[in-house]
């Protein structure tokens, strides 16, 4: 089953998470080193770390992480922090392995320049991932149980789904369609829908331009 399938077996928030571990709590501490090391090691190896110095700079991220756990502005954005400071570890192990020179300083800024989308990529599918898990976390019982059949891997039938939920088959549609709409409709999806959709980008995106309805004049309001 995948990772979001498995949020119906009752895990917390991630910003719950952060503050229990925060006040001393092991489990969730362990429950955030396990939720969030694929993210930490997979940046470690878009950077081409050797094994040895992506284990050393997640350590790092680790304990940097324990010295700010209280100073976090918005918990729930802790995959986006880990990202960016993955990032910096990675950058700094990287500048360690070369010699102090005018040479090996300019080619390290052409290492951070050719991964900084690496980064931004990384980053905006570590926020997606965290609200995605937390929106989750605030559909009913139902809608949380119906889609994690649905993305189960391997795929199941319907007749399954129908079995296990006890709704006739021709019902799956319709419910899975209602649920969904509810997870865009939460605060937390659509927080992250407005930053990627924010003033300011070079195109407006279609749904915002269907939003600016005409009046009566015909001038869009």
């Amino acid at each position: 089953m995948t990772a979001e399938a498995g949020l119906i077996r009752g895990e917390r928030t991630v910003a719950d998470l952060v503050t229990r571990a925060g006040s001393g709590d092991k489990q969730a501490w362990d429950a955030l080193v396990e939720r969030y090391t694929p993210l930490i090691w997979s940046i470690c190896r878009r950077y081409q770390l050797a094994d040895t110095d992506a284990v050393n700079a997640g350590q790092s991220v680790w304990l940097h992480l324990v010295d700010q756990l209280g100073n976090l502005r918005d918990p729930a954005t802790l995959a986006g922090w880990l990202a960016i400071t993955t990032q910096r570890e990675c950058l700094r192990v990287l500048r360690a392995q070369r010699p102090p020179t005018a040479t090996s300083l300019t080619g390290t800024s052409n290492i951070a320049d050719q991964h900084t989308e690496i980064a931004k990529q990384e980053l905006l599918r570590a926020e997606r991932h965290a609200a995605l898990r937390e929106g989750f976390t605030h559909l009913p019982p139902r809608c949380q149980h119906l889609l994690a059949l649905l993305i189960h891997d391997p795929p199941l039938p319907y007749a399954q789904i129908s079995a296990t939920l006890g709704i006739p088959a021709g019902n799956i549609g319709p419910l899975r369609g209602r649920c969904l709409h509810k997870l865009r409709s939460d605060p937390v999806i659509n927080a992250l829908i407005d930053s990627e959709t924010a003033p300011g980008r070079d195109e407006l995106d279609g749904p915002a331009v269907a939003r600016r309805r005409p009046s009566a004049d015909g001038q869009p309001r």
